[in-house]
């Protein structure tokens, strides 16, 4: 399981510790709402809190994983399904769904010479009959990318035998875990698909204070350095690909260790997060890579179904104390705009009523401030969260899918600025395997502001705008409108309007302040980018009940008609 050991802690300290940290946050806290940037053209960079494209236009990546590749079978799971759920189907799925990014978890054993791929159902996918494991990738690849996706490596165990505290084991070296990141990174150079290496999952604690073994965050002790060695290997990788993004995820406790109370050594409430989900320390004790711009923080955090004794979910504050917890491990780091946040890991059964509180508030904290994400997991097999994928491996779970649907991007960007993507948007809509445990941003949509002037003069050619109904329900729908400037100076600060048909009641806006009066909808620009520079475009996103036809129309920017 993916969880650290943990002794008791009063739940009163773990309420003054919160109450310290929210308060201690109070000056930073800023509100986004779920961007509805697509997955952009070309490799990606970070600029501060953001992921950018190759444009410098935000992008937002929501995703989900599809493991396997780190198991016995070394390829993902699910490829024993009978029709319509082929490999090629599931991708199909996944991206019509609005997941714009893939996880893939991968174990060393899937790299290594020989290696065998088993679990694939011959009839459904006889097209990867007698591919080698890292064959199956590539064609994954290759596919996701046609469809406008994009693809982060996950080195999720040393071996397929199960997860580690450290990155290296005593027949796994981390001089061979770098030589397997190094040849992927050379395999998928040029490939703008594959945008980075999450270089290794769920870091965590080990053995008891003051005695600890496992990994630490700045405890400069090279062998259980976390942080230290994501330099290392993060380096390694840029020195054979200079364009990924490196995913760091954080540890549970900074010592590498677990409390001991025998010897009064506390449990401090706010010392130990999941595994991976520890990232506190990242602002005095960050990673330092050798290529700007390409660092993204990754942490993890889990609901009741997968541990139950997290302090948090007994406070009598549930859910509304999360958001502190939050920031305090790994939100900061977005808030104080350090490094985009990518929550690479969470999910849940949902068996538990609290957590369907637990997710709701993590996706409204998610949308509220700029993040990405991407779901665990596609899989129905997990076996302490199931999927989003039902046992057939093309329905789906449509509870938990109620709940990301509105902060899901659909994968509508570019990844080769060579040849067109197609865009798709979300649509509501086997075989005994192993059932492995767990262990198994909405930044605003607008490219980099240039300096603040004069807005352009209201009039028909300041702006183009385009309008898409990207979903629709009973009784309410989802909206996205683009504007786009076309004059020659920047608008600062920008303000979007349109109007809708009467009965149209505004429920949640994105990549602005959204508000309503009658049946004008008004979008004013975020504090945090105020600028539309010519040429850039806002992405404004939101969900209305009532009709959808007519679509939104009279669309202004600063009072100019769009074209």
């Amino acid at each position: 399981m993916r969880w650290k050991t943990r002794t008791t802690a009063f739940t009163a300290a773990l309420a003054a510790a919160l109450a310290a940290a929210s308060t201690a946050l109070v000056a930073i806290t800023f509100s986004a709402g779920p961007a509805s940037a697509d997955t952009g053209t070309g490799y990606l960079r970070t600029s501060g809190r953001n992921i950018v494209d190759s444009t410098g236009r935000t992008v937002r990546l929501t995703g989900i994983n599809w493991f396997g590749m780190e198991t016995d079978n070394k390829t993902f799971h699910g490829l024993w399904a009978n029709a319509p759920a082929t490999w090629k189907g599931q991708l199909d799925r996944m991206a019509s769904l609005g997941f714009n990014t893939l996880r893939v978890p991968y174990s060393g054993d899937a790299l290594k010479a020989g290696a065998v791929a088993t679990g694939i159902n011959d009839f459904t996918n006889p097209d990867l009959v007698g591919n080698s494991p890292l064959q199956i990738l590539d064609k994954v690849i290759t596919y996701a990318g046609s469809k406008g996706m994009r693809v982060i490596l996950d080195r999720h165990r040393p071996t397929a035998a199960g997860q580690t505290p450290l990155w290296y084991t005593a027949s796994v070296s981390e001089a061979s875990m770098i030589a397997d990141w190094v040849m992927l990174a050379q395999r998928y150079a040029g490939n703008p698909t594959v945008i980075g290496a999450d270089l290794f999952n769920e870091p965590h604690a080990e053995g008891t204070d003051p005695n600890a073994t496992g990994a630490c965050w700045g405890c400069d002790v090279q062998a259980r350095d976390w942080r230290l060695a994501a330099e290392r290997i993060g380096n390694a990788v840029l020195a054979a690909n200079p364009n990924w993004l490196i995913f760091v995820e954080g540890v549970s406790c900074l010592s590498g260790g677990v409390a001991n109370e025998w010897d009064n050594i506390p449990d401090d409430p706010m010392a130990c997060d999941w595994w991976g989900g520890n990232l506190s320390a990242a602002i005095d004790k960050p990673v330092r890579l050798n290529v700007a711009n390409r660092l993204v923080y990754a942490p993890h955090d889990y609901g009741i179904s997968v541990y139950d004794r997290q302090k948090w979910f007994s406070d009598p504050n549930f859910p509304n104390n999360l958001p502190a917890v939050w920031d305090f491990f790994w939100g900061k780091l977005a808030k104080q705009n350090v490094a985009p946040i990518l929550v690479g890991e969470f999910g849940s059964t949902l068996a538990n009523p609290l957590d369907t509180q637990w997710l709701t508030k993590l996706m409204s904290y998610i949308g509220e401030n700029g993040l990405s994400f991407t779901y665990w997991s596609w899989n129905p097999n997990s076996g302490d969260t199931g999927g989003i994928a039902l046992d057939d491996w093309y329905s789906i779970n449509q509870t938990k899918y109620n709940i990301l649907q509105p902060y899901l991007n659909p994968p509508s960007g570019d990844p080769n600025p060579t040849t067109p993507g197609p865009s798709v948007s979300p649509s509501r809509s086997a075989s005994p395997s192993p059932s492995p445990s767990r262990s198994t941003s909405p930044s605003p949509s607008i490219s980099p502001s240039a300096s603040p002037s004069t807005p352009p003069s209201p009039g028909t050619g300041a702006c183009t705008k385009v309008v898409a109904i990207t979903n629709s329900w009973q009784g309410g729908y989802q909206a996205e409108v683009r504007v786009t400037n076309t004059g020659t100076s920047a608008v600062n600060p920008w303000t979007v309007t349109w109007t809708v048909p009467s009965g149209v009641a505004l429920t949640n806006g994105w990549n602005a302040t959204v508000t309503q009066s009658g049946t004008t909808f008004t979008a004013a620009a975020p504090s945090w980018n105020t600028s539309l520079a010519p040429n850039a475009t806002a992405v404004i996103g939101f969900t209305a009940t009532g009709p959808s036809s007519p679509a939104p129309s009279n669309v202004r920017l600063n009072g100019a008609a769009c074209a």
